[in-house]
């Protein structure tokens, strides 16, 4: 063990342990056509789950050869905007009423008179 010690050993040395008794898990070859013409041939462990598209080295998404359908796309969500979320809340009517209240409460503030609006 004294010839294997740890001492003296410097940042980014190899590792002591050996690859006596690994035994590699069984691969498949899986192969992926892109639109482009180029073919890809990646390793796969056999228990894992097989992508059916590939990013290609050109950008392009390589499919399965042989594949199974294509992936579902996902729903897209309807972005709610600050007005959406403002009309779940109040009426038009409401909203009006309150623009009505605050521009009195500004134009009081400002010392204008009520009922009194500024032409330009």
């Amino acid at each position: 063990m004294a010839e294997r010690s740890l001492r003296g050993s410097r940042l980014g040395a190899l590792s002591m342990e050996t690859d006596e008794n690994v035994v590699p898990s069984e691969r498949q070859i899986t192969t992926y056509l892109c639109p482009q013409g180029h073919k890809i041939e990646l390793p796969f462990s056999i228990e894992a789950e097989i992508p059916s598209v590939w990013e290609c080295r050109c950008g392009e998404e390589a499919k399965l050869q042989g594949g199974g359908p294509e992936p579902e796309a996902k729903p897209v969500k309807h972005v709610r905007t600050h007005w959406d979320m403002l009309l779940e809340r109040r009426s038009i009517p409401e909203l009006e009423e309150l623009l009505e209240e605050r521009l009195t409460l500004l134009r009081a503030s400002r010392g204008e008179k009520p009922g009194k609006k500024k032409s330009a």
